[in-house]
């Protein structure tokens, strides 16, 4: 039977107020030694939720697993109420080998819920499903783009559940991509369960990025104050786009990219994204916006064969488009949003397309 009293965790007993570091047994190696996540289970004196933090469940995505860290070791907020599990590494094999991936080559974040007596990727899915998923109200997923790849931070969340959809708004987050995850992931399988999971997507893989994890950590506070965990009120976004709709646009020839855009960025239809040319700098084409749209990420890497992908952009409809514009000119360069957006362009050379 899973453990209900919100003050055992993993047969330890955390008392209201207090915190303690934990280790989730989750299998065993190849030399018959246990594979154990760490986490930190922190309580409010008041009852309330119980909210997971996750982050890594890709083994190399660990820019999450520097906000979680930062939030044990610095204790940015205060936990009045509910309760917090923070894990900062759920993928523990891969973050071992700097990979996504688990050593029987399975992603793990398409291996929940789970089985206890099914593969290495399908037992570990299962015993952290079981031992912390199953027990929580809401969990917050923090993920990078793939390798090679950088995101400016977006929300995504099943947004026709209300309750989650409030959850997700609360984060705080300019853009929320609405859907409901891939079948077997984490959050698809967590929301099935009665666990309303968002994810954040930011940031590169093999990187702690100090303004992601800033952003990150000001999500986390935000929605923990929307739950009435931690005092004061959710900031607001400075604009809001919701959209199912986005698309990677794909290089149609091989060659070396030229980048006209970062991400962020806001793009109008037919604007060059990027110049494709051979390496001595003969032109094969140019890439375009196929709508009006925001750029939610973007390949780091220059070289590019025909149908790599290049530039994943969101299509929001026209009238938020335009408003988040305006929103975006007034910001000051001071501001969360600005120093992101100036931090991962940093990852790709950005020019302006030759006349």
């Amino acid at each position: 039977m899973p453990e209900t009293d919100p003050s055992s965790w993993l047969g330890q007993r955390v008392e209201p107020g207090q915190g303690a570091s934990l280790s989730l047994t989750i299998s065993e190696s190849y030399a018959g030694d246990h594979i154990t996540v760490p986490m930190h289970v922190w309580r409010g004196r008041d009852e309330g939720p119980v909210v997971a933090i996750t982050a890594a469940v890709h083994g190399d995505e660990i820019n999450g697993t520097g906000a979680i860290r930062h939030i044990i070791r610095e204790q940015p907020l205060e936990i009045t109420a509910g309760t917090l599990v923070l894990v900062p590494v759920v993928n523990i094999l891969g973050f071992e080998r700097h990979t996504r991936y688990l050593p029987d080559r399975r992603d793990l974040n398409r291996s929940f819920p789970g089985t206890k007596e099914g593969s290495l990727a399908s037992r570990m899915a299962s015993g952290f499903f079981r031992k912390v998923i199953k027990r929580c109200d809401y969990c917050i997923d923090l993920h990078t783009a793939a390798v090679r790849r950088t995101n400016f931070p977006n929300v995504r969340a099943d947004m026709r559940d209300e309750r989650l959809a409030a959850f997700a708004r609360a984060f705080g987050a300019e853009l929320i991509v609405a859907g409901v995850g891939p079948k077997g992931s984490l959050r698809n399988a967590a929301c099935k369960a009665g666990c309303a999971t968002l994810i954040l997507e930011a940031g590169e893989v093999w990187k702690v990025e100090p303004t992601v994890v800033e952003y990150a950590v000001r999500g986390i506070r935000n929605c923990l104050r929307f739950l009435g965990m931690t005092p004061g009120e959710p900031e607001e976004p400075a604009y809001r786009i919701e959209t199912d709709a986005t698309k990677w646009v794909r290089a149609h020839h091989g060659g070396f990219l030229e980048f006209h855009v970062a991400p962020g960025d806001i793009v109008e239809s037919d604007e060059p994204i990027a110049t494709n040319a051979d390496l001595v700098g003969q032109e094969q084409n140019i890439i375009r916006a196929p709508r009006d749209g925001i750029v939610l990420g973007m390949t780091t890497m220059p070289s590019v064969a025909p149908g790599d992908p290049v530039c994943h952009i969101a299509f929001p409809r026209a009238a938020t488009l335009r408003r988040a514009e305006i929103a975006v000119d007034a910001l000051r360069d001071h501001s969360l949003h600005e120093r992101v957006r100036a931090d991962l362009a940093r990852s790709i050379r950005v020019t302006q397309e030759s006349p």
